[in-house]
């Protein structure tokens, strides 16, 4: 059992679907749990959406929602032939939650109107990352991770609930793969014990991926991203940056701690407490060896370059 995570990158456009399509062909070996992202730049989008419904201005609002549906629908004809028509009924469900929200008033506070909206982009993403699988003959199944993921309602920075999502995977989540091979679902996003969106936070999707690997006890996680591994700098910021191949848990954290940009300390924990490897790769160079975090410190760890920027 494996679990990959693709970000909002790895199939912000067709082109990039069907990479991430031929990734998951040629990884066929495990049972596979795969997290995604929502495309692109929906989660910006949809926090716009957020702000004009919050100040009042539900016109434009609505507007700003629909160009995100439309992307959206364009996308899954794209991709779809055989299932076309079930599909798009399925995914106006996911638009019906948003917009009967958006035609009333807010009531309550900004953050639990941002997660109700933008929890609405990973719903469509893992959509339409499923509709391309079936599309491909892949042998996947799609699941809401609200009704797996328990959280508290401290929104947009919600915390687990560890017994109760424990539960779930068991009776849920691995009673599917008696029957499928991919098991597919968002990450970021929960819901509270009365049924409102949540979402997790900074890095919730890499966060999300590191739970089920734990709840599942995988045999390791994969984090595609667009960079060859994890670096010894920002490489938009130093032409000479290098890839390390490999980095134990703590020394993620302690980079994490002096602020370099590499996997976040809260989705460490997780896969350091059962021992599970944790590999960093590129979705557009996969054949890359990338970067594996384990419990194993690295031998020859290069200089790691942090640039802070300075308050005036």
């Amino acid at each position: 059992m494996r679990v990959f995570k693709f970000g909002g990158a790895s199939i912000q456009s067709i082109e990039r679907i069907k990479t991430t399509g031929a990734i998951l062909k040629n990884n066929t070996q495990e049972k596979m749990l795969l997290v995604v992202s929502a495309m692109g730049k929906t989660t910006n989008a949809l926090e716009k959406v957020a702000e004009s419904f919050f100040n009042g201005n539900q016109n434009e609002a609505l507007l700003l929602f629909n160009r995100v549906k439309q992307q959206h629908l364009d996308t899954l004809k794209y991709i779809t032939v055989l299932n076309w028509q079930e599909a798009e009924n399925r995914m106006k469900d996911f638009f019906t939650e948003v917009e009967w929200l958006l035609h009333d008033k807010p009531l309550k506070e900004y953050d639990f109107y941002y997660d109700q909206i933008v929890c609405c982009g990973e719903l469509l993403s893992t959509w339409i990352m499923y509709q391309y699988c079936v599309e491909e003959k892949l042998n996947a199944c799609w699941v809401d991770v609200r009704d797996i993921i328990r959280t508290d309602d401290n929104f947009r920075d919600a915390a687990i609930d560890w017994a109760y999502t424990k539960q779930k995977v068991e009776t849920e989540i691995k009673n599917l793969f008696n029957k499928y091979d991919i098991v597919i679902t968002q990450g970021f996003i929960g819901a509270t014990d009365e049924n409102e969106s949540t979402t997790l936070g900074r890095e919730g999707s890499d966060f999300t991926a590191a739970i089920f690997a734990n709840l599942l006890e995988a045999s390791s996680l994969t984090i595609w991203k667009d960079v060859d591994s994890v670096m010894n700098a920002d490489p938009r910021q130093f032409k000479n940056a290098i890839g390390i191949p490999s980095l134990s848990y703590s020394e993620v954290i302690e980079m994490a701690y002096y602020g370099a940009q590499v996997i976040h300390p809260k989705t460490i924990k997780p896969l350091q407490n059962k021992n599970i490897p944790l590999y960093v790769k590129s979705f557009l160079n996969p054949q890359l060896p990338g970067t594996i975090i384990s419990s194993t410190l690295s031998k020859k760890l290069p200089p790691v370059i942090v640039k802070k920027k300075t308050r005036c």
